[in-house]
């Protein structure tokens, strides 16, 4: 038996315009790395250390969205060996609108999981990585912990069910991300959308939804481009990031697919063709932060198709 699993769980960009709710993908980077190792000395499930965080996160089991998910896990097999210490080490912006809660959660459970023999899929760990990141925004939505766990790019028909497909990933298919340093809670995010949408805007979207997975399957460029437009979120989230649509103008102007909010905000992101496409947009975006004295982290890069996964 193994004393201890090191873990790497990616951040993860949401709703991808066209697709609320629905619609998640995996970031080769950043992420969060998770450390779950056994302690004799107790039986209970702890949170031994929090790095990165500036002292912001509970320790507490019960209120931390790591510790929350494990110990959801643990529960359901009736687990009762020795204890478990989980060190969190968080390697990514609080508040960014690229999954960090959702990256803690995965990486917690997935860590625990293999600490513990390895025997589960991560189909069977996906339900309490969900309730761990309920923790942190009060809603059941799997759209940024399903891409964490499993990688690439994903559809939830229906989170009650957490009913998740796999979506194929194109060739030449990669992302540039911007995060100006504002934070924004997906709370308060969530809380300033209009609770119902008008039936011609639904009509937009859901052909954009299709038209936009079809464009996967196909890899047809051009379909992506057509289809990552939000008539919905977006209108109503933009307003409360500075120099957004400065941004999109920009990125679209230089050749992106499609460019839009990732997740609850601030962070931006822009499909585009190739890794050296993708950092050219993300440099030329963050310069736009720059020039207004904002710090901005900038990432660019294929899109992770392995999800969480073991590191040394």
């Amino acid at each position: 038996m193994i004393d201890s699993v090191k873990v790497f769980a990616p951040a993860s960009v949401a709703n991808l315009a066209c697709g609320f709710d629905i619609l998640g993908l995996a970031m080769e980077a950043p992420g969060d790395e998770i450390i779950a190792r056994f302690n004799s000395e107790t039986h209970q499930l702890r949170i031994a250390s929090i790095t990165g965080d500036e002292g912001r996160l509970p320790r507490d089991i019960e209120s931390n969205t790591a510790g929350f998910a494990a110990q959801q896990f643990l529960k359901s097999i009736n687990y009762s060996g020795p204890g478990i210490d989980l060190e969190i080490h968080k390697k990514m912006p609080f508040g960014s609108g690229l999954g960090s809660s959702a990256a803690s959660a995965v990486g917690a459970v997935f860590a625990v999981s293999q600490l513990l023999g390895g025997q589960w899929s991560k189909h069977d760990l996906l339900p309490f990585a969900v309730q761990g990141e309920q923790q942190a925004d009060g809603a059941y939505h799997a759209d940024n912990v399903a891409p964490s766990l499993f990688g690439g790019i994903v559809l939830i028909r229906d989170n009650q069910s957490l009913d998740v497909m796999h979506l194929p990933v194109p060739e030449d298919l990669t992302i540039a991300v911007i995060h100006p340093q504002i934070e924004i809670l997906t709370k308060e995010a969530r809380s300033i959308l209009a609770p119902t949408v008008p039936l011609k805007d639904l009509i937009i979207q859901s052909g954009h939804l299709g038209s936009f997975i079809v464009g996967l399957y196909t890899e047809d460029y051009e379909r992506i481009h057509r289809s990552v437009i939000d008539v919905v979120i977006e209108p109503q989230r933009a307003r409360q990031i500075p120099h957004f649509f400065t941004v999109k103008s920009i990125a679209e102007k230089l050749g992106a697919l499609g460019c839009s909010i990732s997740g609850s905000g601030p962070s931006i992101f822009a499909f585009c063709r190739g890794e050296t496409h993708a950092q050219s947009i993300a440099e030329r975006m963050g310069d736009i932060y720059g020039a207004h004295g904002i710090a901005v982290d900038v990432f660019s890069g294929k899109i992770n198709t392995q999800g969480v996964q073991i590191i040394p």
